[in-house]
């Protein structure tokens, strides 16, 4: 299930393999604030069962994608992508020099 829309190139590769929360170029959907919330509690519980199993190199991997799932919870938090105008004001020419 999709939680945004990637920012990636058409067609280029995904060096995440697909783990878009840890991507810097997922924009994070609002409608689906809901999912990514989901997706950290997972995460979370999973390092909990890993660490408690010894599985260190799990922990690990876990702990990238959970920073990465809290900071797209975080951007959305902030409102990033909401996109508003920006008036840039009307270009004037310079006189001859």
């Amino acid at each position: 299930m999709s939680i945004g829309t990637c920012a990636r190139a058409f067609g280029s590769p995904c060096i995440h393999e697909h783990a878009c929360v840890r991507c810097s170029l997922l924009r994070p959907d609002p409608a689906h604030r809901a999912r990514l919330a989901e997706i950290r509690d997972n995460l979370i519980a999973r390092i909990a069962e890993a660490e408690t199993e010894g599985w260190l190199g799990e922990v690990e991997g876990l702990q990238v994608s959970l920073a990465g799932a809290e900071e797209k919870l975080r951007q959305l938090d902030r409102g990033h992508g909401q996109h508003t105008a920006v008036d840039l004001g009307i270009p004037t020419m310079r006189g001859d020099r």
